[in-house]
């Protein structure tokens, strides 16, 4: 949130350097997270002085050009070579003098500096409002009221305004402080605490009368739990044209572009008094009427950003007589009931909305905005016509408005401040330090939080309005804390603890297999576990009847807990790949959530990601690219410092894998590893290989913990390993060599594993290379060469009848 100095300063008189100023605003709970410089006009228009023009004649080799001596207010007037049409003698004119730095449209400085045009000198220009960044007109240079003292800043003709504008990281339960005045409030607190005691200048509505009694509008609220106060009022004659500056200037530092003068008064009121308000044309609205209500469920609105949204049926809307939408009330305004520049009449409404109907309808049409902001979070209702006047008075003055009807105000059951009792005890033990009770008093005084009774033990206090957080005693405690500042409080510098040890399983074995990785060169990561919905789209393997949806979200992109690590881990890597770190190794411990017949499942899981080279690039190392071998190598070896072996090879069922296996035991699957596809790849934005492995976490648990050691005779006759590179279709997938091998070769073939794939460069198109290994074994015998190649030559046959695979 920002919050201007300047504004600032309009409520609490204060002379403190900006940088003194945050670091107390800190203190409080308002944490300044920087500090910037703004000025009202880039530059602040040093070295532009206001000139005279003595004399202007043509220029003798330019006949759009003229020559004038221009009185700066000193004794030397100056030469300048002006080309504007407009420039006359006795003119009062802007000049930027020698050494002055300008700024064009886009920002860019440009220096004036002693010039030949034409073989004629020129000391300096004669502006145009454009040239100063004052406006958008280059027709002519700006003459000036011939009041204008010649050599007067122009800084100061121009009022030019220097502002420090703090970033404040305010927390969502502080909506008191959402506004410049809360801010001031506060910061007022803090000074009383260090003897410095300031007025808090609050905006005054004391004018405040309705000129005439000519356009009165109903005002109907359907429901007051969702709407427990609603107020407005009309103002005719109104003349919609620019703010004036010192609007504008506020707007400006803290972001907001200026737009007109209603739009701006509301807007300059929202971050003023931290109540928001709306203008609707009131010719625009139907009967002279206003209906807050709710709609059917699917209507159809269009809002100022020309987007047309379903409306749901919880949500509030503010409607005309024949119950025509105008506004997503407390969100969103409506395109057709808008002030526009034609606008001559307005409904100005102020209301307090129920803060969770807000949230849940910003968050069902994804809108944020500076209303929808403060209202979910909790607005002053007893603000509301306050803030009404304040904005009508200010759009009487600065749109010539007459206040046309009485005020109505919907206020059916009256909010009452909250009570508390704080006790004296309770307030020394969670603070750990005795305060004394006047300061307490002082302190609470301070925040306006009233005193109605004193005992012994304790006060009785009255919370004010606008501190909707304050509702507990643990609450008042905190109040007084920060104000007093912590800072402040005795602490000791001994510090007593236990140690404990974690003697879990499941725990010791994630640490083993962690420092595996990170020896390995592995770096761990902790993705969200919520994750976009349309990720599932991605595999046939995920089904959408098993997501685990959020009933409030965050966003549309945080709605569902992920079902799969991959795609969590896919947007570690693109971030990585797009600040130039392309050689990766990730691994992460984390979970997956499903919906199996209205049961919710977890399951923990292991992945690894591998994408470049395998070692940082160094001039004492040759770069060698990872590839699906060496990732397996890593695989293999986590199985194994987990004492699992015998593991069996077997194609993955998994389709996210362009090429990939799986690893099991007997019946019980372990890990599957291989390459992504490049269709999901291509949807992060990656281009390069990226490996991945997702080990079942519950299995290898088991495994590890019911780990029995088995003693075994060596086998009495050696094995036989033979390899074939098979080229074929690039539709061809590993699982259809595994099972054509088994099926061809069924009592001597032991295992079959894919160690290479290549495709690329010196192969046919739509082509693809695997290098394959088979491993034979005669558990009677030895085998004879003339047995093995008879064997390896039926699987040739059998690839090549079946496969059309041609052996390279």
């Amino acid at each position: 949130m920002k919050i201007s100095y300047n504004w600032l300063q309009q409520f609490l008189q204060i002379d403190w350097d900006a940088t003194k100023t945050g670091e107390l605003l800190t203190d409080l709970g308002l944490e300044v997270e920087g500090i910037e410089t703004l000025e009202s006009v880039k530059g602040s228009l040093k070295g532009v002085v206001v000139g005279k023009v003595l004399t202007c004649k043509q220029h003798p080799n330019a006949d759009r050009l003229k020559v004038t001596t221009v009185d700066l207010g000193d004794e030397n007037p100056v030469q300048i070579v002006c080309g504007a049409p407009n420039v006359a003698a006795g003119q009062k004119v802007p000049v930027a003098t020698v050494g002055t730095t300008l700024y064009d449209d886009e920002g860019k400085a440009f220096k004036i500096k002693k010039s030949k045009i034409r073989g004629e000198e020129s000391f300096g220009m004669i502006c145009a409002e454009d040239e100063l960044g004052l406006g958008k007109s280059h027709d002519g240079i700006m003459v000036l009221s011939k009041q204008e003292k010649v050599g007067t800043p122009a800084a100061d003709v121009f009022k030019i305004e220097t502002d420090q504008v703090f970033e404040i990281g305010l927390t969502p339960n502080r909506s008191d402080a959402m506004s410049h005045y809360g801010v001031a409030r506060d910061l007022r607190a803090g000074l009383i605490q260090q003897d410095i005691k300031k007025e808090l200048i609050s905006p005054s509505v004391s004018d405040f009368h309705v000129d005439e009694r000519t356009l009165r509008f109903d005002v109907e609220v359907d429901d007051k739990e969702l709407v427990p106060r609603y107020c407005g009022i009309t103002i005719t004659d109104i003349t919609v044209k620019d703010s004036p500056e010192w609007i504008k200037n506020r707007l400006k530092a803290i972001g907001l572009t200026p737009k007109n003068n209603i739009v701006d008064i509301t807007n300059y009121v929202l971050h003023e008094l931290g109540q928001p308000l709306h203008a609707f044309d009131a010719q625009k609205v139907k009967g002279n009427k206003i209906k807050v209500k709710t709609l059917k469920e699917g209507t159809k609105f269009t809002t100022l950003d020309e987007v047309e949204r379903t409306l749901s049926a919880e949500d509030i809307m503010i409607c005309d007589a024949d119950s025509n939408p105008l506004c997503i009330g407390g969100v969103f305004g409506g395109l057709k009931s808008g002030v526009t520049e034609n606008t001559t009449s307005i409904f100005l409404e102020s209301a307090y909305f129920n803060p969770v109907s807000i949230r849940k309808t910003a968050k069902r049409h994804g809108l944020n905005t500076d209303a929808s902001f403060r209202f979910e979070r909790g607005i002053d209702i007893n603000t509301t016509e306050y803030a009404l006047k304040r904005a009508a008075l200010l759009i009487e003055e600065y749109a010539d408005g007459k206040l046309a009807s009485d005020i109505s105000d919907f206020y059916p059951i009256k909010m009452d401040d909250f009570q508390v009792f704080l006790s004296y005890d309770n307030a020394y033990r969670l603070i750990g330090q005795e305060i004394p009770k006047e300061t307490i008093k002082n302190i609470l005084a301070s925040l306006e939080i009233k005193i109605n009774s004193e005992t012994e033990g304790g006060l009785g206090l009255t919370i004010p309005s606008y501190r909707t957080d304050v509702q507990r005693e643990a609450d008042i405690i905190e109040e007084i804390l920060r104000v007093y500042g912590y800072n402040n409080i005795e602490f000791s510098y001994k510090l007593n603890t236990s140690i404990t040890f974690d003697t879990n399983l499941a725990t010791k074995v994630e640490n083993i297999i962690a420092n595996q990785l990170s020896n390995l060169g592995f770096n761990e990561t902790m993705a969200n576990s919520l994750t976009k919905p349309d990720y599932i789209k991605f595999s046939e393997n995920l089904n959408e009847e098993a997501n685990v949806a959020m009933l409030n979200p965050l966003s549309g992109d945080l709605s569902e807990m992920r079902q799969s690590l991959l795609f969590s881990g896919l947007e570690s890597v693109a971030y990585n790949l797009n600040r130039k770190n392309n050689s990766l190794k990730f691994y992460e411990f984390g979970k997956t959530y499903h919906k199996y017949n209205d049961k919710y499942q977890e399951e923990k899981h292991l992945t690894l990601f591998v994408t470049g080279n395998r070692a940082k690039d160094s001039w004492a190392v040759a770069s060698e690219k990872s590839d699906f071998f060496y990732f397996k190598g890593i695989v293999t070896t986590l199985l194994s410092r987990l004492g699992i072996g015998n593991i069996k090879t077997s194609p993955t069922k998994n389709d996210i894998y362009a090429e990939g296996i799986s690893l099991s035991l007997g019946k019980i699957k372990l890990v599957d590893l291989g390459v992504v596809k490049r269709s999901i790849l291509k949807e992060f934005g990656i281009k390069q290989e990226v490996l991945f492995a997702d080990f079942n976490w519950q299995n290898l648990l088991k495994l590890s913990s019911n780990k029995k050691i088995k003693i075994s005779d060596l086998p009495k006759f050696p094995s036989v390993k033979r390899d074939l590179a098979l080229l074929l279709d690039s539709s061809k997938a590993f699982k259809e060599i595994y099972n054509l091998a088994f099926q061809s070769e069924r009592k001597l073939l032991k295992e079959v594993d894919l160690f290479d794939v290549y495709e690329g460069d010196n192969l046919p198109e739509g082509k693809k290379s695997y290098a394959v290994s088979f491993l034979l074994q005669d558990e009677t015998k030895t085998l004879e060469d003339k047995q093995i190649d008879k064997i390896m030559q039926k699987l040739q046959q059998t690839f090549e009848k079946n496969l059309d695979a041609v052996l390279r």
